[in-house]
């Protein structure tokens, strides 16, 4: 089963991508704000979570005490949580024609877990089912080097991901990398290493070329 080719929303929906440290948290609040002062009102959710039964998993899966959890588990609860965002929430807003913005959706999955936990295609499968067809119009990455990005992240506030051995974001670094070069329509790359204004600015140059 492989994803669909064909554009099958009817709003419009933009996922927020990045390593860690890229500063996606900061980036959003601006993306939010460009949307209120466009008078445009969107639906902004994140992953994991964005559903209640999301978020108790997302608790589970960013849980540094859950040392013990495997590699597949920890894929098969992002996907879990992805299926159910997908079904209770992004899906029925897009239909409903509204705009969705989401923090990380299907391909944090596949850089994660697939590259990352070097679960390869496997994630991919498994997300198939998990987002149901329902794939971003566009997909903002907020690209920096794992050193300099796992730099800017207070140690005490790391979560199950964050504290990972460099090699792992590493290889999560170079899968996002390869996404896009398999769908550069859809990525639009931001270097993340510039500063927060040259960042917004670059971001806003992207949204101002949507129709909505």
């Amino acid at each position: 089963m492989k994803w669909v080719e064909v554009n099958v929303n009817k709003g419009y929906f933009i996922s927020i991508e990045g390593p860690d440290g890229a500063g996606k948290s900061t980036q959003l609040k601006n993306i939010i704000k460009y949307f209120k002062e466009k008078d445009i009102d969107i639906i902004f959710t994140r992953e994991p979570g964005g559903t209640e039964i999301g978020e108790k998993i997302r608790k589970i899966i960013l849980d540094k005490e859950n040392e013990k959890m495997c590699d597949m588990a920890e894929a098969l609860l992002y996907a879990a949580s992805r299926a159910q965002h997908v079904n209770e929430k992004i899906k029925p807003k897009l239909d409903e024609g509204r705009v969705v913005l989401c923090d990380r959706y299907v391909d944090s999955s596949i850089a994660y877990q697939g590259y990352g936990r070097e679960l390869g295609e496997l994630v991919t499968v498994i997300n198939d089912y998990a987002i149901a067809g329902v794939k971003p119009d566009i997909t903002i990455l907020l690209l920096i080097n794992p050193e300099e990005g796992r730099g800017r992240i207070n140690n005490n506030e790391k979560d199950r991901l964050e504290i990972q051995k460099d090699d792992f974001h590493q290889r999560v670094y170079e899968g996002y990398r390869k996404l896009c070069e398999k769908e550069p329509s859809r990525f639009h790359v931001i270097d993340a290493s510039k500063n927060i204004e040259a960042v917004k600015a670059d971001i806003y140059s992207i949204l101002d070329k949507i129709e909505l």
